[in-house]
């Protein structure tokens, strides 16, 4: 018999719906009953591809002595981290704020009014059997230390981050910021492996972005080689799916190896951008293969047939770890005979496994610099079809708009970097599905066969608006930015703190909360109010809107000192820094071959540039009267000043590159 989480739109909460937990979903009816029966509430967190999540729930939670305990005692209330990141927010800080290591599955129980007063992950189930034991009997009992110790709680949750790390904003930007962040990064940098030095081992791809924009400015090899020297080891290493292209989220060694084997929407998003960027300064043949064959993954696994792209998939088939992507020495000689030993050395796969199990991971060689012969690619091909008939890992086909959006700016990345017409049509199918299904006079978060009637969140319309931002400077189409600048209007309406000068993360039409939050950090996923800021700076410029610009550059002047001492996990906010510093050129381009213009500007390297362009008449401010009467005519400007019009790209690249601001 299902349990109320049948009628939810996310995997995560479907795959809970035969569970013997008498489940809600976040709602006011789960929290009015808590109240009404004065009972504790358990919010139980997690996501589909969550390994952990998977074993507690298989553990504990189809366990019907244990379900009895969690049904007596508490108003159980199942939580997609995915679909609300915002209670998420809340309650990760507030078991991070206990002491306990945050992580997933999120365990945390609450008085009948939502404020924290315990919490944790993973449990066994023995432990958790008894743990419900104890929160019944203590909240009986002590009841009072309990609503102290939530209350004390809950108002630490409503201080805002800004309060410790902000500081005055009459700071100046200046070269010496970056070098500091640079040095910082330097130190931490694996020299061997590549990435940040540390196990687990997660892919930050903005660290990547700022550093290739630090060798723009400085022209320091040393800040290219360690991007590219990351981007090989990660394109030969286990984290990357060698058959079938993709990242998993993160490699459990230094050496990027042994991945956890689930793969995210957002991290692919962000690498396509990533590799493309890389390859329009080093034109390296991995560097495209990769993003080739990550596209492809992208189309052949986690596409909805109307455009929209799918979530995550899970880590574990067949309730094993990693079980679809990993082989046996006897596994590969049964599909290509004697052609096996080539295969195995190229990928470094073992008799005895290199890996769990006698199984093999599949790697290359870290000190190769060749791309892939076409024997081993012929051989790889025959074993991902042998590997298409497995049963596959679980997919979480629900559609969110922020992660579609990174996917959008990744996929419009490749085609400025390639000029492959195939990634600006798979971004426009993307951007269309969005539009058609969670854009409406808001946005909305998610999508699964149905809309989800929660709102987006800031990390949705920052990540929208910068996807139609970047689609006008490759398309020329003016509707695209007029509909960033909507957005951004309704988000400086219903997101912004008047008071501290940054965005919560939650409209003010959503339901509220204990604490309404502000994201502030950068993590795996840049943080919305970093790329928010970065959408106003651009928007000014492109709109000439300069109280747009000018809030931006206050946003990072109150947190530059935390930016410059914590650049991994201010590494966005260090990429608009940059930008601050060398402020981008506009390049203007008018005339019947603008778009052709473009197209060869885009196959360089121009991180500190923004693009207009027209080939009729425009009222933009960058276009009013640039049209010529005939041909087409580059113009190269810097905050209202511009250099002499060209008519050809070498000498608009001259420019560029001489234009100092």
């Amino acid at each position: 018999m299902p349990n109320r989480l049948i009628h939810a739109t996310s995997p995560y909460l479907l795959q809970h719906a035969h569970n013997p937990v008498d489940w809600y979903e976040w709602s006011t009816e789960a929290l009015q009953k808590a109240k009404a029966e004065d009972k504790p509430i358990l919010v139980s967190i997690g996501y589909s591809s969550c390994h952990w999540c998977h074993v507690m729930e298989h553990e504990s939670f189809e366990n019907e002595a244990i379900a009895d305990l969690m049904n007596q005692h508490f108003v159980c209330i199942k939580v997609d981290r995915e679909e609300r990141p915002d209670i998420d927010q809340v309650y990760m800080e507030a078991v991070q704020a206990m002491q306990q290591n945050g992580g997933w599955p999120l365990n945390v129980f609450l008085t009948p009014d939502q404020k924290p007063f315990y919490g944790g992950t993973y449990f066994p189930p023995q432990n958790w059997a008894q743990l419900l034991k104890q929160i019944d009997h203590t909240f009986k009992v002590k009841r009072k230390e309990i609503d102290e110790s939530a209350n004390d709680l809950a108002q630490h949750l409503q201080t805002s981050d800004l309060k410790r790390f902000a500081q005055s904003n009459d700071a100046t930007f200046k070269q010496e910021q970056l070098d500091t962040m640079y040095e910082i990064l330097v130190k931490r940098y694996d020299t061997v492996w590549g990435g940040i030095e540390k196990a687990p081992k997660f892919v930050m791809p903005s660290i990547w972005l700022f550093l290739l924009r630090y060798y723009a400015a400085t022209e320091n090899k040393q800040a290219l080689e360690m991007v590219t020297h990351t981007l090989r080891q990660l394109a030969f290493g286990g984290i990357y799916d060698q058959l079938g292209g993709g990242f998993a989220r993160y490699s459990v060694d230094g050496e990027w190896f042994a991945p956890h084997f689930e793969k995210m929407l957002y991290d692919n998003a962000q690498l396509l951008s990533l590799y493309a960027e890389a390859n329009s300064i080093t034109k390296d043949s991995i560097f495209k293969e990769t993003v080739y064959e990550t596209v492809g993954w992208l189309e052949r696994e986690m596409q909805h047939l109307a455009g929209g792209f799918y979530s995550a998939l899970d880590a574990d088939s067949e309730g094993v770890e990693g079980k679809f992507y990993t082989w046996t020495e006897t596994e590969i000689r049964t599909v290509l005979g004697n052609d096996a030993e080539k295969l195995m050395q190229f990928y470094q796969a073992t008799a005895e496994g290199n890996w769990e199990h006698n199984r093999n991971i599949l790697r290359r060689d870290p000190q190769t610099t060749l791309a892939e012969p076409d024997e081993i690619k012929k051989l790889k091909y025959k074993l991902l079809a042998e590997r298409s008939k497995r049963i596959r890992p679980g997919l979480d086909d629900k559609i969110l708009t922020g992660w579609n959006a990174m996917t959008i700016q990744g996929l419009v990345d490749c085609y400025k970097a390639f000029n492959d017409e195939h990634f600006l049509q798979l971004a426009l199918r993307a951007i269309s599905f969005l539009e058609e299904h969670l854009i409406d006079n808001k946005v909305y978060r998610a999508w699964k066969g149905k809309r989800s009637e929660t709102e987006g969140f800031l990390e949705d319309y920052a990540f929208l608006i910068q996807a139609y931002t970047t689609l006008y400077q490759v398309t020329f189409n003016e509707a695209w930015l007029y509909k960033a600048q909507t957005w951004c209007e309704y988000v400086l309406q219903h997101f912004m703190d008047s008071e501290e000068g940054f965005f919560f993360y939650s409209s003010n039409t959503a339901e509220a909360l204990i604490a309404r939050k502000k994201e502030i950090f950068d993590n795996v996923i840049p943080g919305s109010n970093s790329v928010m800021a970065r959408n106003l700076f651009q928007l000014g410029v492109l709109l000439d809107l300069e109280d747009w610009k000018e809030q931006a550059r206050t946003m990072t002047s109150k947190l530059l000192h935390l930016i410059t001492s914590e650049p991994v996990y201010t590494c966005h906010w260090a990429v608009l820094l940059s930008e601050l510093i060398h402020e981008p050129a506009e390049i203007v381009i008018a005339g019947s071959e603008a778009l052709t213009f473009r197209t060869e500007l885009h196959q360089h390297y121009l991180p500190f540039t923004l693009t207009a362009g027209s080939t009729s008449e425009s009222s933009l401010p960058l276009l009013e009267n640039r049209l010529p009467k005939s041909g087409t005519l580059i113009y190269v400007c810097r905050s209202k000043t511009c250099q002499l019009p060209v008519n050809e790209i070498v000498s608009a690249l001259n420019q560029i590159k001489n234009f100092k601001s």
